[in-house]
């Protein structure tokens, strides 16, 4: 027998022998299907069996909102507490649950902070259900591929929120979007989400593969070829299964257009996505007087924000000392006074970095931190400003823009995200405020707001005024219903 004989035998042996093994494997896997389909369907039995007792104990359906830092008292926390106050006054025969991993407190003390910090009381009772692994989705447990890593850990968490309690309707209101599917496919819920973030964005991607170095983009990796394509590859996979999960939801909320944007282009649900701005509590500045500033003899700059990296208080602190190189010998007198809260030890660091980069740059002395400071001073420095100023780069709404704005500030905000597309727009015509994108159009607009005639500040400081009207609590609780309301008729009374 030839070798060309004995290699198309050899061939054929393997071919048989790869059949053989073929079919079992081929069985094996259908089993192993069928017995995950039937697992599935057992444990969805399960736990809408345990809705229905529910269901026939309380004799009425039960909305649920999943928001594991709910005693935070950020923006976030203002858009839950007013959303379930309006759904409270609309729906009377419907019970309200949030899901939180805020362990240290009971319920009363959760409802105490969100009168004391918001102003917001509920007309009825909600119940709470306490998380206890919300360590799953802390960032810090997860130092590298932190998007990944939170995201699983909130697949566990949704878990054990969903074996908790079953509601009938489900509200993501703090972006864990792959809690989205476990809801509806394995709770049999309704779902519905506000976004205040997307987790990922096309802008994160365009960063990374223009290997731009920012907070969330160190140089080690924007120095490096290989790392930079990996990072792409891993934010593509993720934005992929980001955007299945998003879309499994009946309704989703944003709030701004900026976030509208993205989701659509992750999420490509359009007929189910609407613009809901946050609520804002604009009428607490409304106060503040508007005059003319022409006789002060020092300009005040004021910046408001928590210490984060994302806010860029190292580049209002550069800009600043543009400013005041070109003015010097002027007779007015100017100061930037940082307004902001540290979470951490971290953004405690922050602020003691940033003072280093004042005391480096020669203008500590016209500088001042004002740290965790009470609603009453806060309203008071703002009463003192001439100038608003924010420089988030892709800030997804800005509440910090709004309430500048509603105090009556010149407003210099970032050329990016939520406050240029939504915020720092014209009003009837008008002009309400400034944008800038560098220190040194920063500095620029700082200069232009200044040299302005009072009169002609006084009037942007009106327009401004007037236009965040459209950010009230009012008016969220008017758009938000309109929104939910297709999703509540789904929900069997």
């Amino acid at each position: 027998m030839s070798g060309h004989d004995q290699l198309v035998l050899c061939l054929c042996e393997l071919t048989r022998l790869l059949w053989k093994l073929l079919l079992p494997l081929l069985f094996l896997c259908l089993l192993l299907i069928a017995v995950l389909v039937l697992l599935v369907l057992a444990v969805r039995f399960w736990l809408q069996s345990n809705r229905n007792a529910r269901r026939a104990r309380d004799g009425r359906p039960t909305v649920a909102f999943f928001h594991p830092y709910c005693n935070a008292g950020g923006g976030g926390e203002r858009v839950l507490w007013c959303a379930i106050r309006a759904l409270q006054n609309r729906y009377a025969d419907i019970n309200f649950v949030v899901y939180t991993g805020d362990l240290g407190v009971t319920s009363q003390q959760i409802l105490d902070g969100a009168r004391r910090r918001f102003n917001i009381v509920l007309p009825r009772p909600v119940q709470f259900v306490f998380l206890r692994h919300r360590l799953l989705v802390e960032p810090g447990l997860f130092p590298h591929f932190t998007l990944l890593g939170q995201s699983v850990g909130s697949i566990f968490l949704g878990w054990e929120a969903l074996t908790e309690f079953v509601p009938d309707l489900y509200i993501d209101s703090m972006g864990y979007a792959f809690t989205l599917p476990l809801f509806r496919y394995l709770g049999g819920c309704s779902v519905g989400s506000y976004v205040h973030y997307p987790t990922i964005s096309t802008d994160m991607l365009s960063v990374v593969r223009e290997r731009n170095p920012r907070f969330n983009n160190p140089d080690y990796i924007s120095n490096s070829l290989f790392l930079s394509a990996f990072k792409v590859v891993y934010y593509c996979l993720f934005a992929l299964l980001y955007g299945m999960a998003g879309s499994c939801s009946d309704l989703i909320m944003v709030n701004s257009s900026w976030t509208l944007d993205h989701i659509l282009s992750l999420w490509r649900a359009p007929n189910r996505t609407s613009v809901v701005y946050p609520p804002c509590d604009v009428s607490a500045f409304l106060d503040v007087p508007l005059e003319e500033d022409g006789d002060r003899k020092c300009h005040s700059i004021v910046s408001v924000g928590q210490f984060r990296p994302e806010k860029d208080h190292r580049l209002q602190i550069r800009a600043f000392k543009k400013v005041l190189d070109r003015r010097l010998g002027r007779r007015e007198a100017l100061k930037l006074v940082l307004i902001g809260g540290c979470r951490n030890q971290e953004d405690e660091d922050r602020v003691l970095m940033l003072r280093g980069l004042c005391q480096e740059l020669g203008v500590a002395d016209r500088v001042e931190f004002k740290l965790n400071v009470p609603f009453d001073e806060l309203k008071r420095e703002m009463g003192e400003a001439t100038i608003g100023l924010h420089t988030m780069w892709n800030e997804h709404f800005g509440i910090g823009v709004v309430e500048c704005m509603a105090a009556g500030k010149v407003m210099l905000a970032h050329k990016s995200g939520g406050p240029k597309l939504d915020i720092v727009v014209p009003f009837e015509g008008g002009q309400t405020g400034f944008l800038a994108d560098d220190e040194y159009s920063y500095a620029e607009a700082i200069e232009r707001i200044l040299a302005l005639p009072p009169s002609s500040r006084l009037q942007i400081r009106r327009n401004a005024r007037q236009s965040v009207a459209r950010f009230s609590d009012q008016e969220f609780e008017a758009c938000f219903l309109a929104a939910m309301e297709p999703l509540m008729g789904t929900i069997e009374r």
